[in-house]
């Protein structure tokens, strides 16, 4: 009797090759031939599931989207019922932000994908979404007249605060103390005068 093949088993065990090979080495280094070496399955079957780089890319993205989901929503959970907006923000900033071996090699992962997608637009269209999304949600909690332009500027800093953390520029210290004040700014009105 042939055997039943997991699909959802098998394209994890190459996502997972493919996000350890992203991690230890760069997106660059990225090829079917070496994520298939990882997993220690055939190119053939990693071409199975993915037909090109451009798909293993976006799912590695995924994978990291999923992973950064899961984290914000078990650290706004340990909150409770209704936290204060402030506090809300930094825990979701700094269960994304790159402090630990899983969110850093999660983090190389997602700085890979978007100096890719820098000369891949059509590759990019999601990262744009994602974007969106995220002032939209960041302006609906931030307060002031001008919530758009603060939650641009939030993302940015936590971008920029990643950036530095990965290339370890910042300790983890100095970084949440950098978002403690600008959420500071942001949240006291008497701090922008």
């Amino acid at each position: 009797m042939p055997r039943k093949v997991d699909h959802q088993e098998r394209r994890s065990l190459i996502a997972d090759a493919l996000m350890r090979v992203a991690a230890d080495r760069g997106l660059e280094a990225v090829s079917l031939r070496h994520v298939a070496a990882e997993a220690g399955v055939s190119a053939g079957m990693v071409q199975h599931y993915f037909r090109t780089k451009d798909e293993m890319m976006a799912f590695a993205l995924d994978v990291v989207r999923e992973r950064n989901q899961v984290r914000v929503t078990d650290a706004v959970a340990r909150l409770g019922d209704d936290p204060p907006p402030r506090l809300l923000l930094r825990t979701m900033i700094a269960a994304l932000l790159p402090l630990d071996d899983q969110t850093r090699d999660d983090g190389r992962v997602a700085l890979a994908f978007l100096a890719y997608t820098a000369v891949r637009p059509t590759v990019a269209a999601s990262l744009h979404e994602d974007t969106a999304r995220m002032v939209g949600f960041l302006a609906g909690v931030l307060p002031g007249p001008n919530a758009e332009e603060a939650a641009a500027g939030l993302l940015a800093l936590m971008e920029g605060l990643g950036i530095y953390l990965l290339g370890g520029h910042y300790t983890r210290e100095q970084a949440m103390d950098v978002l403690d004040a600008h959420l500071d700014l942001l949240f006291d009105p008497a701090r922008r005068a």
